[in-house]
């Protein structure tokens, strides 16, 4: 069966009835077409082309047109030679259109004669082609490509179906008693029925040639599905080049019912489209994105598309992710009587896969309703199936979908021949539970945020559950950002959305801004365009909008409440609060961050260090700096000593004892350790501790100080006792003068070994070596290595402390946290681990996508951690609440 004949089966009982509908909505009437008149203008276009065209191997036609009454009979026109038919958009960028005709190797198109100047002007410098062919309203050229690039293809082609043939005929000689694979051939008489190509917006666009058997299966389910009856309206939504169109086009014509056309500058004036669909023509069965309902608007949508009085019977809705059945609920009117559908499929098997009607108890049910909507059923003739990662089907749990089918297998761009039944990947995930699918989204819409994955669809759809958001969209803005967009039933504040969106989604999938727009733009095919988004967001240039000193501190203030969801807090923000005490957590600083630079107009250098480390005053301080260089601080430097982010539990240098409650939520001791650290390259870091004065380190108004090896001269004692103690022999070691020079007593220098330790295999990471301030003599060595153990050895023992076994080999070295409580050391299996320094336990672990060899860096300042990573990104990792803050490729 073919998509011609399904047509020709319904013309012959309804011959005298309305089968096509154009109304171009300028106040003329509407121009209908009977099936007779369709079926008799298809015939007589099919014997020209029969005239005139010499095909080769491969039949198939271009179509060149924008939405008329006469398309229809132009489709079925050529399906009649029989030729498959290859629409092409004379709005599509022609790049995206060169590429296609030449993938295919077209040699003839039709173009509608109103469009004639434009494809030769997009198209003069790409083609020749011979002398036109004129019928009626439509032009055949016949194309002759300029380079040798699509004169190679067919020969490529010819290739790959001569390897295909002589693999199949070596399997058959090597098993004759194993049946021969049974394989659909592109060439044969009949076989396709139109050629299509993907959007692109994963890769480059893959051309898909369908065969009837693919598609009609999909046509003759639909019509019983939906009970298709003659007295039904049909809405041409869909563009041509998007295969939803040839479900529209063939339910209708195949069942004695009218199809409804409009141009498609109509399609994009929402409150015109429904008074033409709903009002005028009493449309009764519509498949659509759920993108181009949203455009209707709730109201319209609630008043016209799904009233209690509507004509509008089925509503069909795929291609993106399902609404939630909460947003769907608030659409539909009272009494609303309209069947709604979640229908899914790829267009690599054209057209649909799965179906699912939303029971009308959940639809009429006034409980708010957080269910997943299932994908729903296989289709007549589809295969379905989920595989896991190491592609094995699975009853239960997450993976990804396979579509196929024996007859439902489509061509890939220069593909000859398919086995028969074919499954293809589908790049969506889904779980599965209790028997049905639900969508989880698409495979490249799974980021890595803050060391975690995020599916950023989940970010849209909890956006669009809330009351005041009409539609929304999100991207990830160049892999940095997570964009909302979003359009608005009413003037909302911005600080409302976060922290309503901060009820229902984790840290990390919180949006990093909020873009408000007018409407949503999406792409021909009725779908969100993300690529215009991110021009939207490009273009909005941020200009300093500050009249003074006294207006920046006043929207410093209002964004330190807002973020910290202060904002009915009448009270003014003291001076002397500090971001992380009030409630702030790393995320959040982030958001001020950004919130204060978009403010200024410009990137505040340090201004992250200083959120996290100081007071409100001092924030402003620094701002003030970079948007008025010229003004005076508030406060000098020499009033304020910068509070490092260890003050936190500290006193203040001015004596003012401070009462704080830690940021650092730890489960058995929120307590600072002080210590003295030496890691690879002879680095000492002290911090946390007062008795560095005695050092000669830092004066004591100082936290932390870093001393590298080339300035060790200037410590004026670093001798502990316990180690020259302890040394039998006084001339391996050489003395230190009360006044910092190197003495001369000891003539030589010696090395002896004090101690050894067996980690098992070899050591790759440099020690760490960390000498606590209050017990001098309980020093301790952490070392990793090839044999996976982490192990913490006595420094003047090397007695095993504690040992941790970790998934893989240890190259990095260790790291210790600000507080002395953690130590952080990279792992060959891409994790990241922070294991408590006094017993090994394991706190927390970070993911990476490769394996981690490089050794983790503390900022004594902010206390952060950063470490690199095979997979090309550095980390900033907060191990206090658990979550890293940024990935730098």
């Amino acid at each position: 069966m073919t998509l011609q004949e399904l047509v020709h089966q319904a013309a012959s009982i309804y011959s005298d009835k309305i089968a096509v509908c154009f109304d171009e909505c300028n106040n003329q009437p509407p121009v209908y077409y009977t099936y007779k008149t369709v079926v008799n203008a298809a015939s007589e276009l099919s014997n020209f082309l029969l005239l005139h065209c010499d095909f080769q191997e491969i039949q198939e036609v271009g179509l060149y047109c924008h939405p008329g009454i006469n398309l229809p009979s132009w489709i079925l026109g050529i399906l009649q030679v029989p030729a498959a038919y290859a629409p092409i958009d004379p709005d599509s960028p022609p790049a995206l259109s060169t590429h296609f005709m030449k993938k295919c190797n077209l040699s003839y198109i039709l173009v509608e004669k109103q469009q004639i100047n434009k494809f030769k002007s997009s198209y003069e410098t790409l083609l020749n082609y011979d002398t036109p062919k004129e019928y009626n309203d439509l032009v055949l050229f016949r194309l002759h490509w300029k380079n040798a690039e699509a004169s190679l293809m067919l020969n490529d082609r010819k290739q790959n179906y001569e390897k295909e043939k002589m693999a199949n005929s070596t399997n058959s000689e090597n098993s004759n008693a194993e049946k021969t694979e049974e394989r659909m051939d592109v060439r044969q008489k009949n076989c396709l029925a139109y050629v299509l190509h993907t959007s692109g917006t994963t890769g480059i666009p893959k051309i898909v040639r369908v065969p009837h058997a693919c598609i009609v299966p999909n046509i003759q389910h639909f019509r019983v599905l939906f009970e298709i009856t003659q007295e039904d309206v049909l809405f041409l939504a869909s563009p041509l080049t998007f295969d939803p169109s040839v479900v529209e086009i063939f339910v209708a014509l195949s069942s004695g019912a009218c199809l409804l056309i409009v141009p498609t500058s109509v399609k994009m004036l929402p409150s015109k489209l429904a008074a033409v669909l709903f009002s005028h023509h009493r449309v009764t069965i519509l498949q659509a994105t759920p993108t181009l309902l949203r455009r209707f608007g709730s109201q319209l949508i609630k008043s016209t598309v799904l009233s209690a009085s509507t004509s509008l019977r089925v509503l069909a809705l795929g291609g993106e992710a399902f609404p939630s059945l909460t947003v769907l609920k608030s659409w539909r009117g009272v009494d609303n009587k309209t069947q709604i559908f979640n229908v899914y499929g790829i267009t690599e098997v054209s057209s649909w896969a799965t179906f699912h009607r939303i029971p009308e108890k959940f639809l009429n049910s006034t409980l708010k309703c957080e269910l997943p909507v299932p994908l729903g059923f296989p289709l007549l003739g589809t295969v379905v199936e989920v595989r896991d990662t190491d592609g094995f089907t699975i009853q239960e749990g997450h993976g990804q979908v396979f579509l196929g089918g024996r007859n439902r297998v489509c061509f890939l761009d220069d593909e000859m021949t398919v086995p028969l039944g074919t499954m293809r990947a589908t790049g969506d995930l889904v779980m599965v539970k209790d028997g049905e699918m639900f969508f989880l989204g698409r495979k490249d819409s799974q980021i890595k945020r803050h060391g975690k994955r995020l599916n950023i669809e989940l970010v849209q759809q909890v956006a669009e559950g809330l009351q005041q958001v009409e539609s929304c969209a999100v991207t990830w803005y160049n892999q940095e950002k997570l964009i909302l967009f979003m359009v608005s039933k009413n003037d909302l504040v911005k600080e409302y959305i976060f922290k309503e969106l901060q009820k229902h989604l984790p840290s990390h999938a919180i949006p990093d801004e909020l873009v408000l727009i007018d409407s949503l733009p999406f792409t021909s095919h009725g779908k969100i365009d993300v690529s215009e988004l991110n021009k939207i967001y490009l273009n909005l240039k941020p200009e300093c909008k500050l009249n003074g000193k006294e207006e920046l501190w006043e929207k410093l203030q209002y964004l330190w409440k807002s973020i910290l969801n202060l904002s009915e807090d009448p009270l003014k923000v003291s001076d002397e609060s500090l971001f992380l005490n009030s409630g702030g957590d790393s995320l959040k600083s982030i958001r001020l961050l950004n919130e204060i630079e978009k403010l200024v107009g410009t990137s505040v250098p340090g201004l992250l260090e200083i959120i996290l480390s100081s007071s409100i005053l001092e924030i402003y301080n620094h701002v003030l700096q970079t948007v008025f260089p010229d003004e005076d601080l508030v406060f000098s430097k020499n009033y304020a000593t910068k509070r490092k982010f260890s003050d936190i539990y500290q006193e203040e240098t001015s004596g003012k004892s401070l009462h704080q409650k830690s940021v650092m939520t730890l489960n058995y001791d929120n307590e600072l350790t002080a210590f003295t650290t030496v890691s690879r390259g002879s680095q000492i870091l002290s911090l946390n501790s007062k008795f560095l004065t005695k050092l000669g380190l830092c004066s004591s108004a100082q936290s932390s100080d870093l001393i590298s090896q080339t300035n060790i001269q200037n410590v004026k004692s670093l001798n502990p006792p316990a180690l020259i103690g302890k040394s039998k022999d006084p001339s391996c070691t050489a003395k230190v003068s009360e006044e910092g020079t190197y003495g001369t007593a000891a003539k030589k220098m010696e090395l002896h070994v004090r101690w050894r330790s067996d980690t098992g295999k070899c050591v790759d990471a440099s020690p760490l070596v960390v000498i606590p301030a209050v017990d001098e003599s309980s020093a301790t060595v952490y070392i990793g290595s090839h044999s996976h153990r982490m192990m913490a050895l006595d420094l003047y023992s090397g007695k095993v402390k504690w040992e941790q076994i970790l998934e893989d080999r240890i190259e990095s070295s260790a790291c210790i946290s600000k507080c002395g409580n953690f130590i952080v050391v990279g792992c060959y299996n891409g994790l990241v681990y922070v294991l408590k320094s006094n017993s090994g336990e394991k706190y927390w672990m970070f993911s990476t996508e490769d394996a981690v060899k490089s050794s983790a860096t503390m900022d004594p300042t902010t206390g952060l951690l950063y470490i690199g990573s095979h997979d090309q990104h550095s980390y900033a990792l907060d191990i206090y609440v658990r979550i890293h803050l940024i990935s730098l490729s």
